[in-house]
């Protein structure tokens, strides 16, 4: 009735995207990248995978404290990004939140750098669809609305 059966793994469990999630720390247009020190090198949004037992909300605040040495209060989500190809390593889903942080920022566990951006003036070796989130973030500001599913 609403498709196809979802493949199954040898524990019968189903196969599906590995779930993220990405953080847009802001103030205003202006935005923290991380470089990546792993592959695919870039920059990114500050994020990684959900651990099992652990909500996206609590995964997000995790991420961001790991890489970038900030605390963060997500405000909004801004959407979920699950093109199968928006990771070259594998199928991923993210939860892409919009949050303000306190602290001082300081590159860790797999950031190797923090830089501070414009979303005018955004380096151009993004990684993943990180082109895309922002761009839906930068409509965010200027609209008011989130962007609509694609």
């Amino acid at each position: 009735m609403f498709g196809a059966k979802p493949k199954m793994q040898a524990e019968t469990r189903p196969i599906t995207p590995l779930l993220t999630v990405d953080v847009i720390i802001g103030q205003g247009d202006d935005i923290y990248l991380i470089k990546r020190r792993n592959p695919p090198l870039g920059w990114a949004l500050p994020g990684g995978f959900v651990d099992q037992g652990e909500s996206a909300e609590d995964a997000a605040r995790r991420e961001v404290k790991e890489e970038t040495g900030l605390d963060v209060m997500l405000h909004y989500m801004l959407g979920v990004y699950s093109q199968p190809d928006r990771d070259p390593r594998f199928h991923t889903a993210t939860v892409v939140y919009i949050a303000r942080a306190t602290g001082v920022p300081k590159a860790g566990d797999d950031a190797e750098t923090i830089s501070q951006f414009s979303i005018e003036h955004l380096p151009e070796e993004l990684c993943f669809d990180h082109a895309q989130i922002l761009s839906d973030y930068h409509w965010f500001l200027a609209s008011g609305t989130m962007p609509k599913p694609r």
